[in-house]
């Protein structure tokens, strides 16, 4: 059975012949070339069709790698990417992953989980790593309690009528109680019961951890226009 055929692509020389090294060392593994750059492994993989990629992710850039992933598996989904970095923080893992590597090692692993997680991917057998699986848990669990937010969130925004519709756009806009009643015309006593009414509805204390939450939640815009003169 011929060799897995590895390109190896890392910024640092050291390193990349220290790994170039530790896999040549290895009888069922061949390193057939080397980058030291994005652009040069997506040139690499053309030219040399290996089987697995040892992808650097810090190299030009801070993402060069996870870009360079992305180009290759575009035009060659058959190759396995492997990361090797510095970096586990969780930004940069789920970049890494949405590229379409199969597996994220980080540079100060053992050179024999190094060498096993090239094998692992060649045969399609890459396992979730117990600090990557932490990451995704948590992301997932962030995920489904932002949903059940956003629900919640629409369900309040129905309930609004235009009128508290219109007291909130005022107040996103920095307008005070008496300028909302001001330039809703009606008593303050009128507006201060409707905001009484929103702060409910919202299940808020003070109209400030209303706007807060409308900030936090990314839903500013939907409390503005695009006319200098207020709605009223």
């Amino acid at each position: 059975m011929p060799p897995i055929k590895v390109l190896v692509a890392e910024d640092l020389e050291i390193l990349r012949s220290y790994f170039c090294e530790a896999i040549n060392n290895e009888p069922d593994l061949q390193v057939v070339a080397e980058a030291s750059t994005g652009k040069e492994a997506v040139n690499k993989a053309k030219n040399y069709g290996p089987d697995v990629i040892l992808m650097d992710i810090e190299m030009a850039s801070r993402s060069d790698g996870i870009e360079a992933a992305k180009n290759i598996l575009a035009e060659m989904p058959l190759i396995k990417v492997v990361f090797l970095t510095v970096h586990d923080d969780d930004e940069t893992v789920f970049r890494a992953f949405e590229s379409g590597s199969v597996d994220y090692v980080l540079k100060d692993s053992d050179t024999d989980e190094i060498v096993q997680s090239i094998r692992l991917a060649y045969d399609g057998n890459s396992p979730i790593r117990p600090k990557v699986a932490v990451k995704i848990r948590n992301e997932f669990m962030r995920i489904k309690k932002n949903e059940s937010k956003l629900m919640s969130t629409v369900n309040i925004l129905s309930q609004l009528t235009p009128a508290e519709w219109e007291i909130i756009r005022l107040l996103v806009k920095g307008k005070r109680v008496k300028e909302v009643a001001s330039l809703r015309h009606v008593e303050l006593t009128t507006i201060k019961t409707q905001i009484n009414i929103i702060l409910k509805k919202f299940d808020k204390k003070r109209t400030k951890d209303v706007l807060k939450f409308i900030e936090n939640m990314g839903l500013t815009l939907l409390f503005t226009d695009n006319n200098d003169k207020d709605m009223l």
